[in-house]
């Protein structure tokens, strides 16, 4: 039996590769329905355009949770999780069919936001995002935005660590902005929301006995734009660990864009778009994950994106190479120069 900290890695692994397989299975859906979402995939400006989004998301959401409209959020994310959830299913059902599922995820992430809920529509919220991102973000548009959220969340973690604020509003939501990793099969996400609510009411309570309690906010502060930033308690004294979605996420969206844009053979993998490129993407990303986890394990802080979206960079570029395909063609800059 492995210790629980090593079964929570694993299940970590799973999340990502659900995430990763699952984009690629949709991005052939994606473009025969006319998915893209802008004219040209290869203008590296709609990067530029979405971390714009990102950083006006984040201060609307910072100045939501300080003037209370927590709860507006909360509708807010789970109205775009039933959302992405549609365009999943509509890749296997009629449209008006794929309705239905989606508004039960929306509507369960509403009733009964358990650990095993969250993860669910976290799971389907990113393979369809990374999936529409994958075949929006040409080659270059798509290594620009892994590079540009990179540093930021560098900058959001270490330098100006708002987006710690932005996690300490986010966490007490059980939205599906972050992943739920339970450490033990009794794990309850619910569970320790009623407990710390109870610890709080308890005027005899102090702030120690509350942590024990099974405060899911104090196990993990998370960057909701990527980053995971590792809480410094020891992941064998806590309950669960959590990682934010967009760590996920964003580098996903290069491994749709490589089996979307790259001129890589196609590999023949029943039921994906894969090719080298992308694959060597995947297990890039995947180390990252795992050097991540190692650290996170430890108890030592970290940003998710550097090594995340470091790591897919990277392995995009080797599996470029080795199948073939020119480095200025891999970067996206043949048509530039």
């Amino acid at each position: 039996m492995f210790p629980r900290e090593y079964r929570g890695v694993a299940f970590v692994v799973g999340l990502f590769l659900v995430v990763q397989i699952g984009a690629l299975a949709l991005v052939p859906e994606f473009v025969e329905s006319g998915y893209q979402a802008v004219e040209n995939p290869d203008d590296p400006t709609n990067s530029l355009a979405y971390i714009l989004a990102i950083l006006v998301m984040t201060g609307l959401m910072l100045a939501a949770f300080r003037y209370d409209f927590d709860q507006a959020i909360r509708l807010l994310i789970v109205g775009v999780s039933a959302w992405l959830s549609w365009y999943v299913f509509s890749a296997v059902l009629p449209p008006a069919g794929a309705a239905v599922p989606a508004l039960a995820v929306g509507l369960a992430l509403l009733v009964y936001p358990e650990w095993y809920v969250i993860d669910t529509a976290g799971v389907l919220m990113g393979a369809g995002a990374a999936g529409l991102f994958g075949i929006s973000f040409g080659l270059l548009p798509a290594l620009v935005l892994l590079s540009l959220l990179a540093v930021y969340d560098a900058i959001s973690v270490y330098g100006t660590e708002h987006m710690l604020s932005l996690a300490e509003g986010v966490m007490d939501l059980n939205i599906p902005v972050v992943l739920v990793i339970p450490l033990s099969l009794s794990y309850s996400l619910l569970d320790a929301d009623e407990s710390d609510e109870a610890a709080a009411s308890d005027p005899t309570e102090t702030s120690a006995d509350a942590d024990d309690a099974g405060d899911p906010g104090a196990d993990a502060d998370q960057d909701s734009a990527g980053g995971d930033v590792g809480d410094p308690t020891p992941v064998e004294d806590r309950d669960a660990f959590f990682i934010g979605l967009g760590d996920a996420v964003i580098p996903t969206v290069l491994v749709a864009s490589a089996a979307t844009f790259s001129p890589a053979a196609s590999l023949g993998v029943p039921y994906v778009g894969l090719n080298l490129p992308a694959l060597l993407a995947m297990v890039g990303q995947i180390a990252g994950l795992l050097v991540l986890m190692s650290w996170v394990i430890k108890g030592r802080p970290h940003a998710g994106l550097p090594l995340l979206n470091g790591g897919a960079i990277g392995g995009y570029v080797v599996g470029s190479v080795a199948a073939g395909v020119p480095l200025i063609e891999a970067v996206g800059l043949a048509g530039v120069l």
